[in-house]
C-alpha cells in the first residue's frame, strides 16, 4: 500500500532509531553516513522505485538498486525491513555472528533485497552498468539505481565505469553521489578534492542534476523522478545530492568523527529523544 508523505517522513525517524539501536547494540557500523541517507533511501523504496515482493534475484521488468558504499548497511536493512522484505525484528542480529546482516552486505545468506556483496568501494557502478545492459538485452524497460559516497569517488575504477556508460549510452542507470563532504579521515575537501563534480560528470558525457536539500523528503523525491525523465535519451543520469552525515542527531551532523563509531548509552539516550523516543530496548 503507498504511504503518504506525512508517513514517510515518520518512517525516517523511525529508521534513524533502527540505525542506532543496531550499531549501539554491537558497538560497532557506521551511523554518519546512514543517518545521512535515510531521506534517500526513504524515497526511493517508497515512491520512486518499481519493485515486487517477495523478492527474486532476477527481479525480471522491476526496477534494481545497488549500494556501492556497502558501509552505510544500516540503513539499508533498516529500509528492506521496513518496507517487508523481511522481519524487522531481524535487525537485532546486525553484525552478530551467523547473522544475514552483516556489516558489509552479503549475498551467501540469501538476505532479501541484496543483489551483491558491498563493501570494496569503487565497484558497484561497474556492476550496475552490466545489470542495466543486461536488462537492455532483455527488453525489460525498467531502471537500475546506484549510490555511492562522495569519498567513494576517489577510486579509479569508478571513473572507468562513468566513463563506459555515457561511451554505451547506458541510458536505464540512474546514479546519485551522497554529497556530504565527509569521509572516514576528515573532509572530502582536505583528503582528496573532488573539485567541481558537477562539471566532471557532465565532461564524461552524464546528464547530470544537483538537489542541495537532501534531507528533505519531497525534495528527495522530486529529483529522484526528474531524473527518471531524463533516462532512455542516449546518456546516464547522476544526481549530485548533498547530505549532512548525522542528520537528525546533533552531536553527529557535519563531522567525520562519526563515520564509523557508535553511540554510547548515554549518547544514545540523547540521540532517541532528539529523534522523539525514550530509549525502548525493543524494536
Amino acid at each position: 500500500m503507498s504511504k503518504s508523505i506525512e508517513e514517510l517522513k515518520s518512517l525516517t525517524t523511525q529508521i534513524r532509531r533502527d540505525i542506532l539501536r543496531m550499531v549501539h547494540a554491537v558497538n560497532s557500523g557506521h551511523p554518519g553516513g546512514s543517518l545521512g541517507c535515510t531521506e534517500y533511501f526513504t524515497a526511493l523504496y517508497g515512491k520512486v522505485m518499481n519493485y515486487k515482493l517477495p523478492f527474486t534475484m532476477e527481479g525480471k521488468n522491476e526496477d534494481h538498486f545497488y549500494l556501492s558504499n556497502g558501509h552505510i548497511s544500516p540503513v539499508f536493512y533498516s529500509t528492506l525491513a521496513r518496507f517487508g522484505f523481511f522481519p524487522v525484528d531481524e535487525l537485532r542480529t546486525f553484525r552478530k555472528l551467523d547473522s544475514r546482516l552483516q556489516g558489509h552486505p552479503t549475498t551467501h545468506e540469501g538476505l532479501e533485497g541484496i543483489r551483491i556483496a558491498s563493501g570494496s568501494l569503487g565497484q558497484g557502478l561497474s556492476v550496475a552498468l552490466g545489470v542495466a545492459q543486461g536488462k537492455k538485452l532483455d527488453g525489460d524497460q525498467s531502471l537500475v539505481y546506484t549510490l555511492h559516497g562522495d569519498g567513494e569517488l576517489q577510486e579509479g575504477q569508478v571513473w572507468e565505469a562513468l566513463m563506459y556508460a555515457s561511451a554505451k549510452k547506458v541510458d536505464n542507470i540512474i546514479s546519485t553521489i551522497d554529497y556530504n563532504g565527509q569521509q572516514i579521515d576528515g573532509s572530502t575537501e582536505n583528503v582528496l578534492s573532488l573539485g567541481n563534480l558537477h562539471a566532471k560528470l557532465e565532461a564524461f558525457g552524464w546528464t547530470v542534476l544537483e538537489e542541495k536539500n537532501g534531507n528533505d523528503l519531497e525534495a528527495v523525491i522530486a529529483i529522484l523522478e526528474l531524473a527518471k525523465t531524463e533516462t532512455g535519451k542516449g546518456k546516464p543520469v547522476a544526481i549530485i545530492l548533498h547530505t549532512i552525515m548525522g542528520n537528525g542527531v546533533d552531536y553527529m551532523m557535519g563531522t567525520h568523527a562519526w563515520h564509523g563509531k557508535a553511540p554510547n548509552d548515554e549518547q544514545l539516550d540523547t540521540a532517541f529523544k532528539q529523534l522523539y523516543l525514550e530509549a525502548p530496548a525493543d524494536y
